[in-house]
């Protein structure tokens, strides 16, 4: 209903502003072209209403979509725009609109377009004048030594969340041992995939779609964490992974992952990534050859006579003739340790009966 009632409004204001221009043009443009028409005004008065009418009608909506697209991007780039660009841009502002001033009278007098020039002038002098001004920023900083200290704001300041490090969970404790800083970003998207998830008929992607969501209930509990929902979407993009790091690049942010191939898309992009998965491994103990250790041993291995352990951490401890102490706890010795992509591997042997001994 409301709609409607934009609409209605739009055409008669249409309509109004046509009738006005038309009867306000009629004999200006007589006397510019010299020429007098052989109709009457009143057809040349209706067709300005009617022109203006259907304008309103089919083009003033797209254009206050195409605001609104323009007033979402203008806000992004403030979020990330720092304090120094702002005054950059406010700087080239002032003389751009200066000049306009300026131009306002003789641009009055163009005939026809008088009424609208010094508007016209005063944007594109305005534009010009903020692009200046960031683009000499630099040249700025350094007569303004605000402009100097706040270039040094760290971006970052955001970090994105993406779906499987949400369901993971670990980052809740990151988060309240305090590791992380700044705001914690969730996109709609991201909570929408997480719906999905919640709500599909596979009991296991049912609990772990129910898991992210009580993780991120948990996230927005805590005191010491911030986390906001971003409600923008990214318009024509199907792809999670492709809306979050368009977003991401947008905001100057950081996405947090532990998934693999979106690890590898955002730095293709350059994309900071900040990867739970990378951060457990660079915790886990370090073991070095030669070092002792008790481990229970719970099922064989890959190649003959291997058993296999673990550690607190889920370490995999591969232990050469170890088959034949399965469900035992034995001691043993590392013989090497392993890095791969997945995580950290180490190799042991069973130690001498002496040396057990001693130990």
């Amino acid at each position: 209903m409301l709609r409607t009632v934009v609409r209605v409004g739009l055409v008669i204001a249409g309509a109004g502003a046509g009738f006005s221009g038309a009867t306000h043009a009629w004999r200006p443009v007589q006397d510019i072209l010299g020429y007098e028409f052989g109709f009457s005004p009143l057809w040349a008065i209706g067709a300005g209403t009617l022109a203006g009418g259907l304008f309103a009608l089919i083009a003033v909506p797209r254009i206050w979509q195409a605001l609104r697209s323009l007033a979402s991007t203008l806000e992004i780039r403030l979020h990330r725009a720092s304090l120094a660009e702002i005054l950059a841009g406010v700087i080239g502002l002032i003389p751009g609109l200066f000049i306009a001033l300026l131009l306002a009278w003789p641009l009055s007098q163009v005939p026809l377009a008088g009424r609208y020039a010094p508007l016209i002038a005063s944007l594109l002098l305005g534009y010009v004048g903020v692009s200046v001004g960031l683009k000499k920023r630099e040249e700025l900083a350094s007569l303004i030594p605000l402009g100097r200290k706040d270039r040094r704001l760290p971006l970052g300041t955001y970090k994105l969340l993406d779906t499987s490090v949400i369901i993971d969970g670990r980052i809740a404790d990151v988060c309240k041992a305090g590791f992380v800083e700044g705001t914690l970003i969730v996109p709609s998207f991201v909570l929408e995939e997480l719906r999905h998830i919640a709500d599909s008929a596979d009991v296991l992607k049912r609990n772990r779609g129910r898991r992210g969501l009580d993780i991120l209930r948990h996230l927005q509990n805590e005191p010491t964490v911030q986390v906001q929902l971003w409600e923008r979407d990214s318009g024509g993009l199907a792809e999670v992974d492709t809306k979050l790091v368009r977003l991401a690049r947008s905001l100057g942010g950081k996405i947090i992952t532990n998934d693999f191939n979106l690890n590898k898309v955002a730095e293709l992009h350059g994309v900071p990534v900040l990867n739970i998965n990378e951060l457990a491994n660079s915790l886990k103990p370090v073991v070095l050859p030669g070092e002792d250790m008790t481990v229970h041993v719970i099922r064989d291995g890959k190649e003959f006579g291997q058993g296999v352990a673990y550690l607190d951490d889920g370490t995999m401890i591969v232990v050469d003739g170890g088959k034949k102490h399965i469900g035992d706890h034995i001691d043993v010795l590392v013989t090497s340790v392993l890095q791969t992509a997945a995580g950290r591997m180490i190799f042991a042997k069973p130690k001498p009966l002496e040396r057990a001994m001693e130990g």
